[in-house]
């Protein structure tokens, strides 16, 4: 029998706690690789609870890479999962893509990636919660802030991350940004000087690379593949200040980094005394199992954490947040406080109400359903134009796929003519450090464009590319 303790009074979800419950008995030990699960019916069975719970319960193992299924003999758990425990004295220690909108060309149909479907902000809710802040809000929300954020909403956030996203915090680890972008360049500041070395999955989102070459630092590049960043070829010898990874949806290439690589990732980080940011820039749109859990959960005490709302809700709310290591909070919350001061604590105080009330997990939950059916007709629409000529990737989670053409190189000309055909895509290459590689894939966003605009777009996509 699997002993696995529920407590029913928890805001966390049965799923979350039969899943946290197992993975923690892998990581430990004490299920080891090749061990047999129960059924989901006699585990459910055993806990008096829905199979269902079980079953998704199951799939999240699955899709993070801690279990494998045996077609006909059940559920295993997969060799090379094993996370000791920090040492005590460490334990103790406390763009991407930003959718900005812009002018465009009249009749152009854009799969820029990272827009979410503006049409689906939840307008009238988020006018009443503004409306509630303003008008509640205590005199203090009104002066000068705190440079790492209102109270509210970072006890608010402290509890959603966790419950959702598996991210082990205190309020107290949280600062609250003007987006991902300032998240990121607050890293840099912090932690970057001329001639450090830094780790890269390569590709990866140009704006990034540029926000740290741009503060003096090396940027190494480490290649991924379908499963995101390759951990065997972490370089010795390079001592980096961190390694930025974005394991849940790897940008642009989509793959999920599994267990085993993140476990490699984290012994990394602490044989080279080195941290790592973990850019969860939308994996809450995954449509084939749960989101995957953060690998901040697996080893706060060396993850930096960087989220946004701009693509679960909109880009203009500008509003992001870190989650650090307690040995660095206090180097944050200084940086912040020297470059604007603070975050607006209306805005702040409105989201914490937003999250509070159960209106984003809502809106993630109506909005997924839309990004389906948008996923659906852009590959249907790609594999019925170009059935001998495509490959798709990445397309389990996101706002995107990345279409790959064979035979085909998206030289600045063929954009060109793309574009003169009325469609704007993006290409791989143009986030790539080693050059070379990806010239024949394009990033195709469709999170705000309707299925009729997206069919349209590959029609016109056919016509210049034949």
């Amino acid at each position: 029998m699997l002993w696995i303790s529920l407590d029913r009074s928890k805001p966390v979800p049965l799923i979350r706690q039969v899943y946290t419950d197992i993975r923690a008995k892998i990581l430990r030990g004490e299920l080891s690789a090749g061990d047999k699960l129960p059924s989901t019916r006699k585990l459910s069975e055993e806990l008096r609870i829905s199979r269902n719970v079980v079953l998704e319960a199951y799939d999240l193992l699955l899709a993070e890479g801690y279990l494998e299924s045996r077609r006909g003999s059940g559920h295993f758990v997969a060799p090379g999962i094993r996370l000791d425990a920090p040492a005590a004295d460490v334990a103790g220690s406390e763009r991407a893509w930003t959718a900005i909108d812009r002018d465009s060309d009249d009749g152009v149909i854009d799969f820029r990636s990272g827009v979410p479907a503006l049409d689906h902000f939840p307008r009238d809710v988020w006018a009443k919660v503004v409306q509630r802040a303003c008008r509640e809000a205590p005199l203090s929300a009104l002066g000068y802030g705190r440079p790492e954020g209102r109270a509210e909403l970072r006890r608010i956030l402290s509890r959603y991350l966790y419950r959702t996203r598996g991210v082990q915090c205190r309020p107290e680890q949280i600062v609250i940004t003007s987006g991902a972008t300032q998240a990121l360049s607050l890293i840099a500041k912090v932690l970057l000087s001329p001639g450090c070395s830094v780790l890269l999955e390569d590709p990866i989102t140009l704006d990034i690379q540029t926000i740290f070459s741009s503060a003096g630092a090396v940027l190494h590049p480490i290649p991924v593949d379908e499963q995101g960043m390759m951990t065997d070829c972490l370089p010795s010898g390079k001592f980096p200040r961190f390694v930025l990874v974005t394991p849940s949806h790897q940008f642009p290439l989509g793959g999920t980094l599994p267990i085993q690589r993140r476990i490699q990732l984290i012994r990394y980080a602490r044989d080279n005394d080195c941290y790592i940011v973990e850019d969860d820039y939308d994996s809450e749109f995954r449509y084939d199992s749960p989101p995957i859990n953060a690998l901040q959960g697996l080893a706060e005490e060396r993850v930096i954490y960087v989220g946004s709302f701009s693509k679960i809700l909109s880009p203009a709310l500008r509003m992001g947040y870190l989650v650090l290591p307690p040995a660095l909070v206090e180097r944050y919350q200084e940086a912040k406080w020297f470059t604007d001061l603070h975050t607006p604590s209306l805005d702040q105080l409105a989201l914490g109400l937003f999250v509070e009330e159960g209106h984003l997990e809502k809106t993630i939950n109506r909005v997924k359903k839309v990004y389906k059916k948008r996923r659906q007709a852009l590959c249907d629409a790609l594999y019925a134009h170009f059935p001998e000529q495509v490959s798709t990737l990445g397309s389990s989670t996101g706002l995107h796929i990345v279409a790959a053409f064979r035979g085909t190189s998206f030289t600045p000309e063929l954009l060109t003519s793309l574009q003169t055909a009325g469609v704007r895509v993006y290409p791989v290459e143009a986030h790539a450090i080693v050059k070379g590689r990806h010239h024949d894939k394009i990033i195709l966003g469709y999170g705000n464009l309707t299925e009729a605009d997206i069919a349209e777009g590959v029609r016109r996509m056919k016509k210049v590319l034949g």
